[in-house]
This record gives C-alpha cells, sequence and structure tokens, in this order.
C-alpha cells in the first residue's frame, strides 16, 4: 500500500490525488512549490516507473508547472521560471519538485535547498496557494 513517507509530513501537506500522483503542498511561503510523488510502492528512481507511468509523470508535471504558476499570481509574484528536480538524497521515495523561481527572490539565480530563513505559509496565503492549485489540478 501507498504511503508517502513520513519525513514529507515535516515541511508540506496533502494537497490532492491525480492519476498517478499524490501530491504535497511545501510550506515554504517564499517560492510557490508542489511536490509529486507516484503512488508506486518501492520506487526510488525513474526507472522503476514503466514507460506509462514516466509519460503520466511528466504529464502531471506539465500540470502541476501550472498550479505552480497559478499559485504565484494568486500571490501577486508571477513565476518566471519553473524548475524541476527529482533529487531524492534526503527522502530517497521517487518525488517531483515543482517550484516557480522569480529573478528578485531569496535563492536566485542559484538552487532554493539550503537557502535559510524558510517562511511557512500564514493560514490566509495558505489558503489562497491551496486554492490556486486546486483550481488547476481538480477543477
Amino acid at each position: 500500500m501507498f504511503r508517502p513517507d513520513p519525513a514529507f509530513a515535516a515541511g508540506s501537506q496533502a494537497l490532492a490525488e491525480l492519476g498517478l500522483c499524490h501530491v504535497r503542498l511545501q510550506d515554504d511561503a517564499r517560492w510557490p512549490w508542489l511536490i509529486l510523488i507516484p503512488r508506486i510502492d518501492g520506487a526510488r528512481e525513474l526507472e522503476d516507473l514503466e514507460a506509462p507511468q514516466r509519460a503520466a509523470l511528466m504529464e502531471e508535471a506539465v500540470l502541476a508547472g501550472a498550479a505552480v504558476r497559478a499559485m504565484g499570481e494568486a500571490a501577486g509574484r508571477a513565476v518566471f521560471k519553473l524548475n524541476l528536480a527529482a533529487l531524492g538524497n534526503v527522502t530517497p521515495q521517487l518525488h517531483v519538485h515543482v517550484v516557480g523561481r522569480r529573478t528578485d527572490d531569496a535563492a536566485w539565480p542559484g538552487p532554493v535547498w539550503g537557502v535559510t530563513g524558510a517562511g511557512p505559509y500564514d493560514d490566509s496565503g495558505r489558503a489562497r496557494a491551496r486554492q490556486a492549485a486546486l483550481a488547476i489540478l481538480a477543477p
């Protein structure tokens, strides 16, 4: 039975279920950020997915990118560039980060990982981000 690695609970919250992926909202208001976790037990690498699952993951990443852009708009900060990453060094369960970047964000042009000062959403910001993302992911 699929379960997201417990490590995801510390910095994100469940948002939606797509055809292949469990989607989580990263709780860092500095960037509109979603995490896609394929619901495939034991998957650690892209190679652990069958070809149709890899294709579905890419389509869901594109959809998540549209949701991230909507989250940026809802916060009044248009996304300039979408970053996709499947690192897994800390949490080896296969997952893909979809992060909206701006040229004036706290880490630009470097990566978002390791930048200090994480700022969790306040209640209204989280509600706006969730609503914007869900309008795309689960219309």
